[in-house]
């Protein structure tokens, strides 16, 4: 029952987004269509699992003093595969994620949650762990993305279902403020 209770706190008690607030950057950058924010949550999903996976294999072997900088090291390399795969199986995504790929080293979510859980728990739950707030992320980013696309252009997940165009602020980056804002409060007020 507990790793059920840590895989879903990603999704609702402790959604990195919608209430620690945490990796913002990417969140209001990247989620101008449903597939960029799925793109990038998947990515970001797949780094921290393998991170908090090694984190947590190599935790006794790692020096206090070095800790954090070693954290960043293997976080860094598992972005290093992440976006070299992407380049070369998704180059439409890779382009439209840009620097932001590389960005998620430093991604506070991640790791947060390498330093803060992965570090301290078992083998399993870092897992768990990682994979629930991975997919809450992902959960998160995809949703504010289709929110944007659906009122920016009238499509979702880049197929057309209005005709003409949709309201442009949207697809702009004061759009992601304002529909970032709302869902917030719309989840909030549901809990």
């Amino acid at each position: 029952m507990n790793q059920v209770a840590n895989f879903t706190k990603g999704f609702i008690k402790e959604n990195p987004v919608f209430v620690l607030l945490l990796g913002l950057c990417p969140t209001l950058a990247v989620t101008s269509s449903a597939f960029n924010g799925f793109g990038m949550g998947m990515a970001t999903t797949f780094v921290l699992v393998c991170s908090n996976i090694v984190v947590n294999l190599i935790r006794s072997l790692i020096p206090n003093k070095v800790r954090i900088p070693s954290f960043i090291v293997i976080i860094a390399s598992f972005v290093t595969i992440v976006e070299m795969v992407m380049e070369g199986f998704l180059p439409d995504l890779f382009s439209a994620l840009g620097i932001f790929i590389p960005l998620i080293v430093v991604n506070c979510l991640v790791l947060g949650r390498a330093e803060g859980f992965a570090s301290k728990q078992s083998f399993v739950s870092s897992v768990v762990d990682g994979l629930g707030m991975g997919l809450g992320f992902t959960f998160a980013l995809t949703l504010l993305g289709a929110v944007r696309e659906i009122l920016g252009a009238g499509s979702i997940f880049g197929y057309k279902f209005i005709a003409g165009d949709g309201i442009l602020v949207f697809i702009l980056a004061p759009g992601a403020f304002i529909v970032l804002g709302y869902l917030i409060a719309i989840l909030r007020r549901v809990k």
